[in-house]
């Protein structure tokens, strides 16, 4: 796309030439994300503040120039890469904690704070924001919030939209909005927030964050489940998750990651591990003894070869090794794979893991399956070679099964990765029509001239 002199002249003007990128080499960078997708913008700035979006919107709609928003680029699903060219506005330099309330259990916080940070600021005071993904160390709270991102703590904390009070925003035509409260009770008004939160960029640039904080716990305990099938792992989440004790963590690891893990490290496990479970509980010493009795008799079935509960951080951290040695065994194992964080009910897991078993043997692919099994969120891993035509072709059928497949347990196709580009030929098959008419009419109000993220999330 050629850009209008008078565009590039402004956007210089209200950010600062130096916060302007237009060399093809320093533009780059910010074409891609962690899905390997890229595409190089035609131009990229660095914001620091409201008003410099609110001057960038404005611009951008005035001349219809796309403008993508961007955090660290962990996201898995493209929903940055700027596939119809336009400005890639940058926001990891607005990472300023605003304000930390203890007594009202809020922190307030702009875009580019990354969640770790939030972490230790929260700590600090006793607090902390449930939302934990993986990459947490690196992704920023404004991506958290675009893609609703949670973690294995969803599973008794719930997600983003569960634990921020407010935003402030700004919308295509480079207007300040103000969504939610800074109190736990509110019902005036439409709630704005949850709408924005997970919408990719689409509607809104969020400028910043009141997240609800909660205590941290005085005691947290970790075990871990090892069953000889996979059907048994299955039925012991079911078990577990229909008790009164909620674990804060419940994670998923089925038979050929559990090799991959023996293959690709130190750690050993039985010869007939076929499945595993890591459960954590948090609370009081007290309630977390209690708890820790309940869910080890609910995760007890035919299938359990052997269930340890850590009584040190020692040992917590020991248990936890085997979860966290499965990344790096992927990454050796399969540089490119189809990753997909789907959602069942937890009832349904044990025919979801049946059906993906199925799948695999008929396709010829190797499929690897973990993930956050207390809310049924399982990350469906397709190992393929991108250099085989065929294989790539059966990958892509297969795909379209595993989604079927989900949806017919009830499912969802994206519990926390979002949609971006590479699930967005996807949506219609779990939105009716009459519902994504309603969710065009919500983009077409708050972004007239389509240059909001165009062409991510809802399907064209």
């Amino acid at each position: 796309m050629s850009l209008p002199p008078e565009f590039i002249l402004g956007l210089k003007q209200h950010l600062g030439a130096e916060n302007v990128l237009t060399e093809s080499a320093d533009r780059w960078p910010y074409g891609g994300d962690n899905s390997r997708r890229q595409a190089n913008p035609d131009i990229v700035a660095y914001a620091t503040n409201a008003e410099q979006i609110k001057a960038t919107a404005s611009l951008c709609n005035k001349f219809h120039i796309p403008l993508i928003t961007r955090g660290r680029g962990t996201g898995t699903t493209g929903a940055v890469v700027p596939v119809t060219g336009g400005l890639v506005l940058s926001l990891e330099r607005m990472n300023k904690i605003l304000q930390v309330s203890p007594e009202n259990r809020y922190i307030t916080t702009q875009p580019g704070v990354t969640n770790s940070e939030i972490q230790r600021a929260a700590a600090e005071h006793g607090f902390f924001w449930p939302p934990d993904p993986t990459s947490s160390e690196f992704c920023t709270i404004g991506g958290n919030l675009a893609y609703n991102s949670a973690g294995p703590r969803a599973v008794k904390y719930g997600t983003p939209r569960e634990n921020t009070l407010g935003l402030k925003a700004i919308t295509a035509n480079g207007e300040e909005i103000t969504t939610g409260v800074c109190t736990t009770k509110g019902v005036v008004g439409y709630d704005l927030t949850r709408l924005i939160i997970g919408s990719e960029g689409t509607l809104a640039i969020i400028t910043e964050a009141t997240l609800k904080l909660t205590p941290l716990p005085t005691c947290i305990r970790t075990i871990q489940a090892v069953y000889s099938d996979i059907q048994f792992a299955a039925e012991a989440v079911s078990s577990i998750m229909a008790q009164a004790e909620t674990p804060c963590a419940l994670e998923f690891i089925d038979h050929a990651a559990i090799n991959m893990i023996r293959e690709y490290s130190t750690i050993k496990l039985p010869v007939d591990a076929a499945a595993l479970l890591m459960i954590e509980v948090d609370g009081s010493e007290e309630t977390v003894e209690y708890a820790v009795n309940a869910i080890e008799k609910a995760a007890n079935n035919n299938g359990l070869v052997y269930i340890k509960a850590a009584r040190s951080e020692q040992e917590r951290q020991e248990l936890w090794r085997t979860r966290k040695a499965l990344s790096p065994a992927l990454r050796k194992i399969a540089p490119k794979k189809i990753n997909e964080d789907v959602v069942v009910p937890v009832s349904n897991i044990p025919a979801l893991l049946n059906g993906l078993g199925t799948l695999s043997s008929q396709y010829g692919i190797p499929i690897v399956n973990f993930g956050h099994a207390g809310n049924g969120n399982i990350h469906v891993n397709l190992l393929i070679n991108p250099d085989d035509e065929k294989q790539m072709q059966d990958a892509e059928q297969c795909l379209g099964q595993v989604f079927d497949l989900v949806l017919s347990l009830k499912g969802t196709l994206s519990g926390e990765h979002g949609v971006g580009l590479e699930k967005k030929d996807f949506i219609e098959r779990e939105i009716d029509s009459s519902t994504l008419s309603i969710m065009r009419k919500i983009k077409q109000q708050f972004d007239p001239n389509n240059i909001l993220n165009p062409g991510k999330t809802l399907p064209d």
